[in-house]
C-alpha cells in the first residue's frame, strides 16, 4: 500500500481484516499467531488491493478442521462479493468438491480433464480422475466377475458409497477382513477370492471383522480396451 497516504492505508488494513474476521488481531506479532491466523492475515494481505486473481496452493494444509471450515466459507464469501477468481491447487478431493465451480485434473503437466465437480465424480472420463477423487476399489475385468459384475472392457472402478453391504444369507459371502472408524460411519475393506472392495458402513459396528456379509453393488464405472 503507498505509505504517504495514512488514513487510506489504515481503511484498507481494516477492511481486509473485517473481510477475514480477524481485526482484533491487528495488535499482534505474526509469530504469535496459530497457523489458522496466519493464513488468514496471509490471504488478507493478497487481497488488500483487490487482484483479479488469486491463487492459492494447498491453502488449508496446515490448519485444523474447525478453522479450516470457517476460513473455506471466507473465501468463496469473498468469490461472491467480490469477483475474485480463486484458483486454488489441493490435493485433498473433499476440499476441492466443495470449494470449486470447476475442477480441471492435471496430470504430468497436462490438463487432462475439466468440468464441473459433480460431474466428474459421478461420470470420470479417465480412471486417473476416479482415483485422485473418490474412495474406490480398482479391479480387473475377471475381479469384477468375482463381484457379479460382466465388464466390456479391462478396468472397473467401484465407489464406496455404491456398494451395498447386508448379513441376510443371500448371495456370495465376503468377509470382512478390516474396519476402519470414520465417525459417524464405518469403512470395511471385504475380501471373497483375493478380491477386496471398499464399503461404507453407517451402521456403525453391526459388521466386525470375521464376520460374514453379503454384497450387490449398485453402480460401477468402465475404463481401459475394450474386450473382445
Amino acid at each position: 500500500l503507498p505509505a504517504e497516504d495514512v488514513n487510506y492505508k489504515i481503511q484498507k488494513i481494516t477492511q481486509a481484516l473485517n473481510l477475514l474476521g480477524i481485526d482484533e488481531l491487528r495488535e499482534l506479532p505474526f509469530g504469535k499467531l496459530s497457523g489458522g491466523e496466519k493464513q488468514r492475515v496471509t490471504i488478507a494481505r493478497a487481497l488488500i488491493n483487490r487482484p483479479e486473481v488469486l491463487m492459492l496452493d494447498e491453502p488449508f494444509n496446515q490448519v485444523d478442521a474447525n478453522y479450516r471450515e470457517g476460513l473455506q466459507h471466507d473465501i468463496r464469501q469473498i468469490v461472491k462479493e467480490w469477483g475474485v477468481t480463486v484458483i486454488l491447487v489441493s490435493h485433498d478431493p473433499a476440499e476441492l468438491l466443495s470449494m470449486a465451480d470447476e475442477l480441471i485434473v492435471i496430470k504430468e503437466g497436462e490438463i487432462v480433464e475439466h468440468g464441473a465437480p459433480e460431474k466428474l465424480y459421478q461420470s470420470p472420463k479417465l480412471l486417473y480422475t476416479a482415483n485422485i477423487l473418490v474412495s474406490c476399489s480398482e479391479l480387473t475385468a475377471a475381479e469384477a466377475r468375482v463381484c457379479g459384475i460382466k465388464s466390456k472392457r479391462g478396468t472397473v472402478v467401484v465407489y464406496a458409497e455404491h456398494v451395498q453391504v447386508s448379513s441376510k444369507p443371500i448371495g456370495n459371502k465376503w468377509q470382512v477382513k478390516q474396519v476402519l472408524y470414520k465417525g459417524f460411519y464405518e469403512e470395511l475393506i471385504v475380501e471373497r477370492d483375493e478380491v477386496t472392495l471398499r464399503v461404507f458402513n453407517f451402521a456403525l459396528n453391526k459388521f466386525p471383522v470375521g464376520s460374514k456379509v453379503s454384497i450387490s453393488i449398485k453402480k460401477y464405472h468402465e475404463f481401459g480396451k475394450w474386450l473382445g
